[in-house]
């Protein structure tokens, strides 16, 4: 038997219990996975908080997405993006729903190699936020040269934003509270508080302009200064603010309805950042880790918000 965590109702962290199951072999082009860390996301509790529809007969309902482990069987013909995969191979599987497990079944592409560089909760953190990192830098055109706007730039997308648009030669500004300061400017970023007084802060560190901006915050402030600072409203993305950026006309990213999910930027990502952190490129920070059996606790702290990184469950 082996744990895991589903919401047997809807509602907020209180609907979250811990389960058995007794997990089969894996069958064609499957992969069996002995987790050791799991990554936290805000779209986890957005499946099962009620916001995407209250069916019933969906319950109990898996949480999760990313996790990382060591392959423990193998079906035939499993094959994943780096090549056939082979039991004892350390992994990180994305996407891999219901993650939040001890054992996992999952396809052979939902499988890359894990950087050696990282350690587990390191690892279990990288894909689902590199890749909507990834998402945001491609879908807003940012490259060597340009000034991006990142607002909410302390967060598990955030960092990763920051960190890619420096390596694509760009100037980032990132938009967080004071305390985050230090950290985001040890990332390579020119950071400015948000609040009250923000688009004089930016223009004051930008005063040749802002070519685009990343809403990974989801305020009316983080909209409202993109639309008066960057001129083309294509180069403004938001994954967070989804009425504002439709009605707006800027980049709407993820999974809600009318929202690009950007399928052909994240899944090849994956590989490349897989790249980036075994040369030690990317930095993955993690702030904190659970027990899986506290995945309610974890929820809860991530739901408040202010993280820094990722938050990350341990089997």
């Amino acid at each position: 038997m082996s744990n895991y965590v589903a919401a047997i109702t809807y509602g907020g962290p209180e609907a979250l219990a811990v389960l058995d199951e007794t997990l089969g072999d894996p069958g064609p082009g499957q992969v069996k996975i002995q987790v050791r860390a799991i990554g936290t996301n805000p779209v986890d509790y957005m499946f099962y908080s009620g916001a995407m529809g209250k069916d019933e007969s969906k319950l109990p309902l898996r949480v999760g997405s990313e996790a990382a482990g060591v392959v423990v069987a193998v079906g035939p013909d499993a094959v994943g993006p780096s090549g056939p995969v082979s039991v004892g191979d350390e992994v990180i599987a994305y996407r891999a729903p219901g993650a939040y497990a001890q054992e996992l079944l999952v396809p052979g592409s939902a499988v890359v190699p894990k950087p050696s560089a990282l350690d587990w909760s390191q690892a279990a953190g990288l894909l689902l936020t590199g890749t909507t990192a990834t998402h945001t830098l491609e879908a807003t055109r940012v490259g060597s040269g340009d000034t991006v706007l990142v607002h909410g730039a302390s967060g598990g997308v955030g960092v990763f934003a920051v960190q890619l648009a420096k390596l694509r030669g760009a100037t980032v500004i990132a938009t967080a509270s004071a305390r985050n300061h230090e950290f985001l400017e040890g990332l390579g970023a020119v950071a400015v508080e948000y609040g009250p007084g923000l688009i004089e802060r930016v223009r004051a560190v930008a005063p040749d302009g802002v070519d685009a901006a990343i809403d990974l915050a989801g305020t009316d402030e983080a909209m409202d200064v993109s639309l008066e600072l960057v001129p083309d409203k294509t180069r403004i993305a938001t994954i967070a603010g989804f009425a504002r950026g439709l009605a707006a006309g800027v980049r709407v990213l993820g999974m809600a309805p009318g929202a690009d999910p950007g399928t052909h930027i994240r899944g090849p990502a994956r590989l490349e950042l897989v790249r980036l952190a075994e040369e030690g490129k990317l930095t993955v920070v993690v702030q904190e880790t659970f027990p899986l059996t506290e995945a309610a606790e974890a929820i809860g702290k991530l739901m408040g918000g202010h993280t820094r990184g990722k938050i990350v469950l341990i089997p």
